[in-house]
This record gives structure tokens, C-alpha cells and sequence, in this order.
């Protein structure tokens, strides 16, 4: 069973600094066919400004994922980490029983393009932690790569959660595939370019859930690229 999320029935605001689509329901966005998807909770699509961002707030019990498109972003938080987070790169925070950061776009003349990925952690009161990584999407297209799992295999970042998450670019007509072991649910989010998943045609921004589905089935129709979560 397939259910479409399309780019253009996402909430949306442009706060002039801050052009937003929610995925699902997020702060003053509130959609209750679309809340959730089994621990994914968040799925933003943010565009910043040069020289603008989000100012110090706290988060907690959260599984906090940052994945750059475009740009940079500077991110700094409570437990004393300063990094800069550029395209090709991604970062988990683990807000567990409370963290603050802020987080900017530094540069003065790029936009920034990110997706602000959200899961529900396996327990609460987790111990607040960070973890930054580079991709290997760009120099090994393809296929899809790992980029998050609860045991942090071949190098992934470590979630708090039983749930992967995959990240693959495919040339046109390229294809990939997953498999969904029993139980298993699926989300599928493209964040360039264009695929189809079975015979329903995705674009940017276009999301997809998966659910009695033993495979996933990708095929780009334009250099693409895709996110995939694998869920309990």
C-alpha cells in the first residue's frame, strides 16, 4: 500500500528569512490526516537566508537529524559543539533530556537548503549527544548508502531509534531497490529531481509511505536524489 504525500499540499510559510514546507503537522501547522509516520515526526524543508537563522531554543526527547542541500549551516548547542555542517554532510543531535542550540546560516551571500528530519527516540531521557558525518552519496552514485541505523554500521550515525535511514542519487532510468523485511514500514522522500516508485511519478518534494510492502522500487526519470526510511 502506497499513500502520496505531494510537495504542494505540505504546509507552508515564508517568513521572509525563512521559507518552510512541513512535511507533517509541525508548530503552528496542524494536519491530523498527517502527524506522523510510525517514529518520523518531522520532516521540514527549510531555505534560509544569507546571515539569518534560528536563535537558541531547546529541544528534548527527540532524535534531531540535519541534512544540507545547499549552503552551510553553524550549529551550536549546550554541550559546547561548534561546527559548521555543509552540503554533503549530515548531523544527529540527540536532545534526550534537554538540549538548546541555535542555528545560522554564515554565510553573508548563499541561501541555505535543508531538511530538518525528526524521530521519536526508542526511550526517554536519553543522555544529550552530537555527531556530524559526510556523505558518500555524491562520490559513489547509485546505490543507497546508510546514513543513520541503531548500531551506526559502516560508518553511519547512530539513532536511538529502530529505524535506517538511506540516502542515494541516481542518474536517469538508474534504479534501486529495497526490501522491506515483514512488519517493516517505508517512507520515501525526494528531495531532487524526479523518480517513480512502482507506476506513481514523484517530483521534489514529494514524499511517499510504504506500508505491506515487501520492496521498494526506485527508478529516476532526471538526475535525482531520495531518502529512504526503513521503520518499524
Amino acid at each position: 500500500m502506497i499513500s502520496i504525500r505531494r510537495s504542494d499540499e505540505r504546509g507552508h510559510f515564508d517568513h521572509g528569512w525563512l521559507d518552510t514546507r512541513h512535511t507533517f503537522s509541525f508548530a503552528d501547522y496542524y494536519d491530523p490526516h498527517h502527524v506522523g509516520f510510525h517514529s518520523l515526526r518531522v520532516i521540514n524543508e527549510d531555505r534560509v537566508a544569507p546571515g539569518a537563522g534560528f536563535p537558541q531554543h531547546g529541544h528534548r526527547d527527540m532524535e534531531i537529524l540535519t541534512y544540507v542541500l545547499e549552503g552551510s549551516v553553524e550549529h551550536r548547542d549546550s554541550l559546547g559543539t561548534r561546527a559548521v555542517v555543509r552540503a554533503g554532510e549530515v548531523q544527529r543531535m540527540t536532545a534526550g533530556r534537554g538540549v538548546t542550540h541555535s542555528e545560522q546560516n554564515p554565510s553573508l551571500e548563499e541561501p541555505l537548503h535543508l531538511l530538518q528530519i525528526w524521530l521519536l527516540p526508542s526511550k526517554r531521557g536519553l543522555d544529550p549527544s552530537y555527531e556530524q558525518r559526510a556523505l558518500a552519496v555524491g562520490a559513489a552514485p547509485g546505490r543507497l548508502h546508510v546514513v543513520a541505523s541503531p548500531d551506526g554500521r559502516d560508518g553511519s550515525l547512530t539513532l536511538h531509534q529502530d529505524a535506517l535511514l538511506y540516502a542515494g542519487r541516481l542518474s536517469p532510468e538508474g534504479a534501486v531497490a529495497h526490501d522491506l523485511a515483514p512488519g517493516r514500514h517505508a517512507w520515501l522522500q525526494v528531495t531532487r529531481g524526479a523518480v517513480s516508485v512502482d507506476t506513481v511519478d514523484l517530483e521534489a518534494g514529494d514524499g511517499a509511505a510504504l506500508s505491506e510492502e515487501s520492496r521498494v522500487a526506485i527508478r529516476a526519470r532526471a538526475d535525482a536524489e531520495v531518502l529512504l526510511f526503513d521503520l518499524a
